[in-house]
């Protein structure tokens, strides 16, 4: 279970590693739980989806607009391929409980938040897009729960306005520093902003990367991101927006190991040497 984070804690200690599926699953149950099972083996903490209200999130003449994909011609059929229904989602629910992994969404309307009630998830996540989005931002905050918040696209002034819904809720908030770009280039992450929003604002701050590699994940961990949200895929190559930001099983791995590695290398900041070093200073320092 899934209760905030201690901002305070050592660089490194207790990393809540997400792996977001997204809409990254393309409507397919059987791959939504591969990536579940990816995850688990990875040895993430939890995954992430995505809950979207078609006809809310999408104006009339949007939907109407060309768009070839596997679901048909039309914008309307690409977005509503991407959307699992309630009975998809209770399987969801099962298989999660069956992995023994946390599972949570990110809806991008309210009726979406309120689906997402009945499934008792532990936390809950405001993309970057809602999170201007004030109405909505109250909205999750009257929860309760403990939710992340992504700073893409987003001012401090911005960011002020979210930070103060929540906290006149008395609801906590782990920031989420990102650049919204799908992939990010390396240039333009800014990983300092972690340290920023910190100082700002006095919070668990957290990291949500969209990236190819795996080495910005890594950095944002040792500049103290107590999160570490990543988009995972079985092959960047598949049809959808998010892949190409995606991890792969190998990376997704990869970066797991090395943010579990954190805490171990980085220590608690005290000068100390170690037996070990005593006995080779005897050997190695002749004239003591």
């Amino acid at each position: 279970m899934v209760t905030g984070f201690d901002k305070n804690a050592d660089v490194g200690k207790d990393i809540f590693i997400i792996a977001e599926i997204g809409i990254n699953h393309n409507g397919d149950l059987d791959l939504a739980k591969n990536l579940m099972k990816l995850a688990k083996e990875a040895g993430c903490d939890a995954v992430k989806f995505q809950k979207r209200t078609i006809d809310i999130v999408y104006t009339e003449d949007f939907l109407k607009e060309n768009r070839d994909s596997p679901w048909g011609l039309t914008q309307r059929e690409q977005k509503e391929g991407l959307e699992f229904n309630e009975n998809q989602y209770k399987e969801i629910d099962l298989y999660a409980k069956e992995l023994d992994i946390i599972w949570f969404a990110s809806a991008w309307d309210i009726p979406s938040q309120d689906f997402l009630k009945q499934f008792d998830l532990p936390v809950n996540k405001i993309a970057s897009a809602m999170a201007t989005n004030l109405e909505f931002v109250e909205h999750v905050a009257k929860e309760g729960k403990p939710t992340f918040v992504s700073t893409g696209m987003t001012t401090l002034k911005e960011i002020d306005n979210v930070v103060e819904i929540f906290k006149s809720n008395n609801c906590e908030i782990t920031l989420m520093h990102t650049n919204s770009e799908y992939p990010s280039p390396e240039e333009n992450l800014n990983l300092k902003c972690i340290e920023t929003l910190r100082e700002r604002y006095d919070l668990p701050i957290g990291y949500s990367g969209h990236e190819p590699s795996v080495s910005p994940s890594l950095i944002a961990a040792c500049l103290g991101a107590k999160a570490i949200e990543r988009h995972i895929t079985l092959d960047r190559s598949s049809y959808g927006s998010d892949q190409s930001a995606s991890l792969e099983s190998i990376g997704l791995k990869n970066l797991v190991s090395m943010v579990r590695k954190v805490p171990i290398v980085m220590g608690d900041g005290v000068k100390v040497i170690t037996e070990q070093e005593k006995d080779i200073a005897k050997k190695l320092r002749y004239w003591l």
